[in-house]
């Protein structure tokens, strides 16, 4: 079904949002260890941004994982979607999308595993768009979290290599951007990264 550029009407069922944990990545950059599962503040990686995620306002909340070890992680509740190691970023966005269409989720909130500093009111300021897709900013450079409006899962599921969402923030206009402060915007792709956190 061709969602993109159609009137899609505002259901109670077509407004439910769907949370998505994006965290089936090969972490290569971080050496032998996967990050999701390295600690921070006593903490495995991955648990940081489900928990912020599982207290968002949404109707359903899953996580994109490869790894059993970082599955067995999930707090109650959050499901799994597996995906194959070793796939570009493109894979597990797709597989978002796909499973937020099929659900008849109206918009689907996408997080990052490795970005554990995302404040829950950045997810409220998301949630609370009229309409529409949204996304944050830090400065000119636009970044997940990503809320994805019904209407641009087709765009989403286009989606190739390891662009995830780009294509579709880099259409956003400036008013369906939320700023993010440094520290929310950091992210964990290596040790170095990990232990500026701490």
């Amino acid at each position: 079904m061709d969602l993109a550029g159609s009137e899609i009407p505002r259901s109670r069922a077509m407004t439910r949002t769907l949370g998505v944990l994006l965290a089936a990545g090969a972490s290569r950059r971080f050496g032998a260890q996967d990050k999701l599962l390295a600690m921070l503040h006593g903490t495995p990686l991955i648990l940081h941004a489900a928990r912020t995620l599982m207290a968002a306002d949404c109707s359903e909340t899953v996580v994109v994982v490869s790894s059993e070890a970082v599955a067995a992680l999930l707090p109650a509740g959050m499901r799994s979607i597996r995906v194959a190691p070793d796939q570009p970023m493109s894979m597990s966005f797709r597989a978002a999308v796909a499973h937020a269409q099929q659900c008849g989720a109206g918009r689907a909130l996408i997080c990052l595993g490795d970005m554990p500093r995302v404040r829950p009111a950045t997810l409220a300021a998301l949630l609370a768009r009229p309409q529409g897709s949204a996304a944050c900013r830090l400065g000119t450079v636009r970044m997940p979290p990503v809320l994805l409006d019904a209407r641009d899962y087709e765009a989403g599921l286009q989606a190739q290599g390891d662009a995830g969402a780009r294509g579709v923030i880099a259409g956003l206009q400036p008013e369906a951007l939320i700023e993010l402060d440094a520290g929310e915007a950091s992210d964990v792709d290596t040790p170095e990264q990990l232990a500026r956190l701490r």
